[in-house]
C-alpha cells in the first residue's frame, strides 16, 4: 500500500513499490533494501537540518511492511503453535531492523509460505518512522533534547508516538479496524524500535548481541562465573561458540583475551556467549525487584527468544530445605503486582513440560543424582514473588498464613514476573532457584554465610542453567514453543 501524502511540503525517499515474492530470502532482502533506504535518507535529512541551512520542510520515511492474503481455510499440522493463519483474510506487519531479524523473518515467512502455498507482498506501510529510531542505527548521530536544536523537531520530523506504541496485540485487547489487515506479528515496528533502544540503554549492549536463550539472575556473582565458563568454551574448538560480549559491546574471541574495561556500569549488565544465528546464551543481571524483571522482559521479548529461565536466589520456606538446595517452580503465587494491568492475577501461569523436564534433567546430570535421590537437594512446588524485600519485618501472621495455604516452598521478588511475562509474550519460561536463606527458621543471609554459600553454589547453579539452555538449542523450535502459550486468535508469527 502506498501511503497517502497529505502534507503540502512533505518529502519522502524514493522507494520501490509493492512487489510479490515467492521465497522468504528474496522477501527479506527487499525488506532490508526498503528499510536501509529509509533510514539512510532520514539520517541525511537530519544532518542537513542540523546544519547551517536548517530543515528544508517536513521529511518523512515509512517502515516497510509484510502483507499476505489467503482465501482458504487451509488445514495445517495441528501440533504447530505458530506458522499458520487462523482463517482467510489479509494479514500485515510493519518491520524494523530486518537485517537484525533476518534469520527469524525468513524462518517465519517460510513456514507461512509452505503451509499455505502463498506468496508474500513487500512494500511500504503507512506508519511513519520516527527520526530517533532511524538515527539509532548510526552510533555517530544523536537526536538533541527538545529545545536544544534551532528548530522544533516534531515540526519537521516524525517522533515516537506512544499513543500507537502499545501491547494491545500481546495482551489480547487489539481490535482490527474495519477494512484493515489483521496483525501478522505480536509487535509493531515502533514497539520493537522502542524496546531495542531501551535494551541498549539498560544493558549497554547492542541488541544484535542478544542470543535466543536467556538466563536471568539477581546476583552479580553469576556474571563472573559466566565469563569463566565462556572463556573455556572459546578455547574449545568443538563448542561451537564464537565470541563473548560484555557491556559496552566489548568482544573477545579467545579465552585468554583481555576483556576491555567498560566505560560505565549499566543498570542491567548483560553478557552474551554467541553462536551462529543467535543460538548461544545471554545472561542478564536484572538486579532486585519485580519492576526490574518486568522492564528487562518487556524489552527482550521483541527479540523473540526461544526460552528464558530465572536462575536466582530465594528464601526457602520449608524446614526440610537446606541452604544450597534447588527449587524448580511449577506454579507461581503472584503478589508482586507489576503486571496486574496487563495480565490479571486470576490468569494461571502453567508450567511448561518441555522446560520443566530440561531443568530437572540438568540438575540430575550436574549433581549426579536421579530419581528419588534427587529429592535430597531439589524440591518442586510453588514459588511466591512479593514486592517487599523485607517482608520478614512485618507482622508475619498474614504473609506466613497465605504462603502456607498456597503450599509455597520458596519466595523471591522476580520469578513470578519473569514467568508471567513469558506467558504474556509467548516466550517459553522456567525457574530454577537456589535457597540462600531461610528467614522463617532463623537462617538469615549474613555476610560470612553468604560468602561461603556463593563460593560453593554459584558455579554449579549456573552450570545447570547452561545445560538446560543447551538442551533447548538442540530441541526443534516447534517443540519448545508450546501451544499452551497461544490464545484463541493468535498471530501467525512466533
Amino acid at each position: 500500500m502506498t501511503p497517502v501524502q497529505d502534507i503540502a511540503d512533505l518529502r519522502t525517499p524514493d522507494t520501490p513499490g509493492p512487489e510479490t515474492f515467492h521465497t522468504p530470502e528474496a522477501a527479506v532482502t527487499r525488506l532490508i533494501e526498503i528499510y536501509d533506504r529509509a533510514t539512510d535518507w532520514l539520517c541525511q535529512e537530519f544532518l542537513s537540518a542540523m546544519g547551517p541551512a536548517g530543515p528544508k520542510g517536513r521529511a518523512r520515511a515509512y517502515y516497510p511492511e509484510i502483507r499476505l492474503t489467503t482465501q482458504s481455510f487451509d488445514e495445517v499440522d495441528s501440533r504447530l503453535s505458530f506458522g499458520h493463519l487462523a482463517e482467510p483474510g489479509t494479514y500485515a506487519a510493519t518491520v524494523t531492523r530486518p537485517a537484525l531479524f533476518r534469520h527469524y523473518l525468513e524462518q517465519q515467512l517460510r513456514l507461512l509460505m509452505d503451509n499455505h502455498d502463498i506468496p508474500v507482498t513487500i512494500g511500504l506501510s503507512d506508519t511513519p518512522m520516527p527520526v530517533h529510531f532511524a538515527v539509532a542505527t548510526r552510533p555517530d548521530l544523536t537526536v538533541p533534547q527538545q529545545g536544544a536544536a534551532r528548530f522544533t523537531l516534531r515540526d519537521h520530523f516524525d517522533v515516537p508516538d506512544l499513543g500507537t506504541t502499545n501491547d494491545d496485540i500481546v495482551n489480547g485487547t487489539h481490535v482490527t479496524a474495519e477494512g484493515a489487515p489483521r496483525p501478522l506479528a505480536l509487535f509493531s515496528a515502533q514497539r520493537v524500535d522502542y524496546s531495542l533502544a531501551r535494551l541498549a540503554h539498560y544493558t549497554d549492549t547492542d541488541p544484535g548481541h542478544f542470543q535466543n536463550h536467556v538466563l536471568f539472575t539477581n546476583y552479580q556473582f553469576y556474571m563472573s562465573e559466566f565469563e569463566t565458563y565462556a572463556r573455556r568454551m572459546l578455547d574449545d574448538p568443538e563448542s561451537g561458540y564464537t565470541a563473548f560480549v560484555g557491556p559496552g559491546n566489548r568482544i573477545i574471541t579467545r579465552g585468554d583475551a583481555p576483556l576491555p574495561p567498560s566505560t560505565r556500569q549499566p543498570q542491567m549488565p548483560s553478557y552474551h556467549l554467541k553462536r551462529d544465528n543467535g543460538a548461544g546464551i545471554t545472561l542478564v543481571n536484572i538486579g532486585v525487584g519485580p519492576s526490574n524483571a518486568k522492564t528487562a522482559t518487556d524489552h527482550i521479548a521483541v527479540l523473540r527468544p526461544h526460552a528464558w529461565v530465572m536462575v536466582g536466589h530465594c528464601a526457602g520456606l520449608r524446614n526440610s530445605q537446606s541452604l544450597g538446595d534447588f527449587v524448580l517452580a511449577h506454579a507461581y503465587l503472584r503478589e508482586d503486582g507489576v503486571l496486574d494491568a496487563d495480565l490479571p492475577g486470576w490468569v494461571p501461569i502453567p508450567a511448561l513440560a518441555e522446560v520443566q523436564i530440561a531443568l530437572q534433567e540438568a540438575v540430575a546430570r550436574e549433581t549426579r543424582l536421579d530419581g528419588y535421590d534427587l529429592k535430597r537437594i531439589m524440591r518442586t512446588g510453588t514459588v511466591a514473588s512479593l514486592d517487599n524485600r523485607n517482608w520478614e519485618l512485618r507482622d508475619q501472621s498474614g504473609p506466613v498464613q497465605r504462603l502456607s495455604q498456597s503450599r509455597a516452598i520458596a519466595l523471591d521478588m522476580e520469578s513470578a514476573t519473569i514467568a508471567a511475562n513469558g506467558f504474556r509474550f509467548r516466550v517459553p519460561y522456567g525457574t530454577l532457584l537456589c535457597v540462600s536463606d531461610k528467614p522463617l527458621h532463623g537462617e538469615l543471609k549474613l555476610p560470612g554465610m553468604a560468602s561461603d554459600f556463593y563460593k560453593t553454589q554459584v558455579a554449579r547453579h549456573l552450570a545447570i542453567g547452561i545445560r538446560a539452555m543447551e538442551s533447548f538449542r538442540d530441541m526443534p523450535l516447534e517443540r519448545i514453543h508450546s501451544r499452551k502459550l497461544r490464545s484463541f486468535d493468535e498471530t501467525a508469527f512466533l
